[in-house]
């Protein structure tokens, strides 16, 4: 495996430094402590005992005097294996003990003594650690206890080197996790890097690699693709949009065009007149066209977020319903309102009443059949598992079930509607409108007729 330098700059491997270096002190602090609980504790109880035995032999030097201490110091050499006595007069002769001479650190100063000591193993002489205090007795004699330590000593240096041991792997094992986490992150990043480079190459298919892992880097990359599908679910509703406005532009245009050379060619003031009033018309269809273009663009883009106000929809329902019953009435038709009271959301005003009028406005177009030319709308507002639910329906020929996705997209207008007015753009301001307030439109079936359905998230102040 190549190592890469990089490896060592990301902060992948800077967090794995860091946690090993947390962790060597870790195990460094319980390695210690178990050191200092065993070894060390062993080491303290052995002091203990030493200087017990050396206070006890003082006692018995001071009350029963020279033979006393003799008897006791020659019974515990030939007792207590790994025991340590010497008792030298003042000249260190020895006078008790097992212990042939006093060692030369005690003509220094009296206190704690460590040195080496050969005893003889079978045939061989083995040296050892030894462990004494030497104290100075009255009578100008000198009192040396002690233990064979050698065993204890040992038993430290064992823990000692797994210590040592336990550290070196530590680092070593931290320090190749890094490298490898390390690089398989910057593999990560590489790989969503190279796919950025595509996308900004103008290639809006490509997308993050997901592994699935679920780490932060897929979470990330979700993130990114959700971002991805939605540029360009809007780069290629743009491309349409200007097809479209091409497209459904063309023909007004054209046909206005030719009718104002028509009126050029002639000279008849009423011919004037009439062309000038079919460009009128013509021309507000346009603006029409236009402003709900505009409208739709102003929904999509969130930019009406900031002008969100608390308001009740039974206010803008009511409004639309004095607006459009005449309409239904001259039509030999009727318009019903059934509207809840508390129906508080947090809504455009302006954008919220011109997408209930552009569902209004199709039910009374469009909701009428042969057999009953007249219209009859329904319209309702209620409130539905903490959501507010406004219901526009008809009893026309409804919207088939295949196409009532596509209906939504701009300038769709299906076959049935192609003989009356319209620019194909009323459901898809609604739903634009809906989509800026977090809400949605639902096309249903009214049995007969079509039911449009916005759902709008309550506003908590007003409930």
């Amino acid at each position: 495996m190549q190592f890469n330098p990089k490896i060592l700059k990301t902060s992948t491997f800077r967090l794995a430094a860091i946690y090993l270096m947390v962790f060597a002190v870790s195990v460094g602090a319980i390695l210690a402590y178990v050191f200092w609980n065993t070894a060390g504790l062993l080491e303290r109880q052995t002091d203990a005992t030493i200087r017990a035995e050396v206070q006890a032999l003082a006692d018995q030097y001071r009350i029963l005097g020279l033979r006393g201490i003799v008897d006791t110091i020659e019974r515990r050499s030939a007792e207590r294996a790994g025991g340590i006595y010497l008792l030298a007069d003042s000249l260190g002769k020895r006078v008790a003990g097992n212990l042939e001479a006093a060692p030369p650190q005690v003509i220094d100063e009296t206190g704690w003594i460590d040195f080496p000591l050969d005893i003889k193993v079978g045939e061989t002489m083995q040296r050892r650690s030894a462990r004494a205090f030497y104290a100075d007795l009255t009578g100008g004699y000198a009192l040396i206890v002690g233990r064979d330590v050698q065993e204890l000593r040992q038993f430290g240096a064992i823990i000692r080197r797994t210590l040592y041991w336990a550290l070196g792997i530590a680092l070593v094992l931290g320090l190749g996790g890094g490298l490898l986490t390390s690089r398989n992150f910057l593999r990560r990043v590489d790989a969503i890097t190279d796919a950025s480079r595509t996308i900004m190459g103008g290639d809006l298919s490509s997308r993050m690699p997901v592994l699935g892992t679920g780490d932060e880097l897929d979470k990330l990359a979700r993130s990114l693709n959700e971002m991805l599908d939605q540029i360009e679910r809007l780069m290629t509703g743009m491309k349409e949009v200007s097809s479209n406005v091409a497209h459904d532009l063309k023909t007004p245009l054209t046909r206005l065009r030719a009718r104002v050379e028509s009126a050029l060619r002639s000279n008849n003031k009423t011919e004037y007149r009439a062309a000038l009033d079919k460009t009128i018309e013509e021309s507000d269809r346009l603006l029409q066209t236009f402003n709900a273009l505009l409208s739709i663009a102003r929904a999509e883009s969130g930019q009406s977020r900031e002008l969100l106000q608390a308001i009740d929809v039974r206010d803008i329902i009511e409004g639309v319903a004095e607006l459009y019953e005449p309409i239904a009435e001259e039509a030999g038709g009727t318009l019903s309102v059934t509207v809840a009271s508390g129906l508080g959301v947090l809504a455009d005003r302006q954008l919220l009443s011109q997408a209930l009028s552009n569902l209004v406005d199709n039910a009374l177009k469009y909701g009428v059949t042969e057999e009953n030319p007249k219209p009859h709308i329904e319209i309702a507002g209620a409130l539905e598992e903490g959501s507010v639910i406004v219901l526009v329906s008809d009893r026309g020929n409804g919207i088939p079930a295949e196409d009532r996705a596509r209906v939504l997209d701009r300038f769709v207008r299906l076959d049935s509607s192609r003989s009356k007015p319209g620019n194909g753009l009323g459901l898809s301001l609604a739903a634009g409108v809906m989509k800026l307030h977090g809400g949605a439109l639902l096309l249903e079936d009214n049995a007969p007729g079509l039911r449009a359905k916005l759902v709008l998230p309550l506003h908590e102040s007003q409930s």
